[in-house]
C-alpha cells in the first residue's frame, strides 16, 4: 500500500453502522430462494423437517416433475403420484394428501419445534424415479404466500431477518415406505 502525499486527507473509514445498513440492503435485494428439487424411487420415502414456533404462519407447495424435460407440460405418467403427511412435533397430522401430482398446504402451528413433512411414492415393478418440488416457507417467510393461506384473519410471527434467511435444517431419507 502506498503511503499517503504529505498534506493529503487520511482515507475515509466507513463506520460500522453505515456498513450494516448496507449488507441489509443487500440482503434484502437478493433475490429468494427457490423451491427445492428431490428425486424419490417408487416405495420409498423422504421426509424433510423445519423448526417452526408457535403461532407462526407456515404454507407449502408441491409438485412433480415431467420426467422428459424437453417437455415439461406433457401429461405425467400414472406413476409419476407421490403422497404427503405433514406432522408436528407431537404427531398431529396438519396435512395430508395422497396419490398426487400437486398440493398445497398451509397451517398455523399450535406446539413449538420439529414440523416433519414425508414424501412417499408408491411401489411400481420396475422401479421409477419420481422428481418433485417443494417449496415450504414458515414464519416471517410465510407472508410471501398470501394467494396460498385463505384471506382472512392470520397472524403472522415478525422475527428476525436471520430467522427468515434459516432454511431447511434437516433433510433425510429412508427406504420404508411410511405406514398410514
Amino acid at each position: 500500500m502506498a503511503a499517503a502525499r504529505p498534506g493529503s486527507p487520511a482515507p475515509r473509514r466507513l463506520p460500522p453502522s453505515t456498513l450494516l445498513l448496507l449488507a441489509a440492503v443487500l440482503l434484502a435485494a437478493s433475490p429468494p430462494a427457490r423451491a427445492l428439487r428431490f428425486d424419490l424411487e417408487s416405495g420409498h420415502t423422504k421426509c424433510i423437517s423445519d423448526e417452526i414456533k408457535v403461532d407462526s404462519m407456515a404454507v407449502g407447495k408441491y409438485s412433480v416433475v415431467a420426467p422428459d424435460p424437453s417437455y415439461p407440460d406433457a401429461q405425467l405418467p400414472e406413476s409419476h403420484r407421490v403422497s404427503l403427511r405433514v406432522t408436528s412435533p407431537y404427531g398431529n397430522s396438519m396435512h395430508y394428501s395422497e396419490n398426487v401430482q400437486s398440493g398445497h398446504f398451509a397451517f398455523t402451528a399450535v406446539e413449538a419445534g420439529d414440523y416433519l413433512a414425508c414424501f412417499w411414492a408408491p411401489d411400481h415393478k420396475p422401479p421409477v424415479t419420481v422428481t418433485f418440488e417443494f417449496d415450504w416457507k414458515s414464519g416471517v417467510t410465510a407472508k410471501d404466500w398470501s394467494n396460498v393461506a385463505k384471506k382472512g384473519k392470520v397472524d403472522v410471527n415478525d422475527g428476525t431477518r436471520a430467522e427468515e434467511a434459516r432454511g431447511y435444517h434437516q433433510i433425510y431419507s429412508r427406504g420404508n415406505v411410511l405406514s398410514t
